[in-house]
This record gives structure tokens, C-alpha cells and sequence, in this order.
């Protein structure tokens, strides 16, 4: 496996950056028809968020538990499972790129105003 670059604190601030671009645009009611391209990258069942955030939380659980003081506290361990259940449960969340995938054959009405709260 090649060696990756560390990514810098900007990097990842800059992707949690664009999430938050996303959450924006679809507040304001696009239409389902420009947003379903976009869930799909989001959502897709081997690189999307789900799959890499369940990576990502697994591999801060091996970190923790290889890398923790010996004997592990009954702290560090929680922390650990906690890291590994949340890692679960988001890679779980995979299952929506096939919800997105049947939205794709269904028709939509067209957008309109965003809903005033």
C-alpha cells in the first residue's frame, strides 16, 4: 500500500466545509432531480461518507487501543467501543445508495419556494 500524505486540519475543514455547502443548497428546494446526482456520490455504496466515516472511526479505535497506556482504563476502553459502534452504525448507512438509486426511476414535481419556518 502506498504511503498516503497526512491530510492538514484545512483539508478536513474544507471537506466538513463542503457538507455543510450541501446541507445549505438543499434547504433552499432545489429540485430532486439536481440534488439525486449529488446524493449519489454522497451515499455511493464503496466511496461515500458512510464507508469512509465507518473507516475513519475504525481505524481511530485500532489507534487508541494500540497506542493507549497499558493497562487500559475502563475510560479509554469506552471510548474505544464507543468508537467502533459509531463506526458500525454509519457504515450500516450504506443501504441508502440503493434508496437513491430507486428514487432515480420516479417522477418529481417541480421545485418550489423553501418552506418558511
Amino acid at each position: 500500500m502506498p504511503n498516503p500524505s497526512t491530510p492538514s486540519s484545512d483539508q478536513i475543514a474544507q471537506a466538513t466545509a463542503t457538507l455543510t455547502q450541501l446541507k445549505d443548497y438543499l434547504r433552499i428546494n432545489p429540485p430532486v432531480t439536481d440534488v439525486l446526482p449529488l446524493l449519489a456520490r454522497l451515499l455511493d455504496e464503496d466511496t461515500g461518507v458512510p464507508i469512509l466515516l465507518g473507516d475513519v472511526l475504525r481505524s481511530a479505535a485500532r489507534l487508541v487501543s494500540q497506542q493507549a497506556a497499558s493497562p487500559k482504563t475502563d475510560e479509554i476502553r469506552l471510548i474505544i467501543d464507543g468508537l467502533r459502534d459509531a463506526a458500525q452504525e454509519a457504515t450500516d448507512w450504506h443501504v441508502l445508495h440503493w434508496d437513491i438509486q430507486r428514487l432515480s426511476g420516479h417522477a418529481f414535481a417541480p421545485a418550489g419556494p423553501p418552506p418558511t419556518s
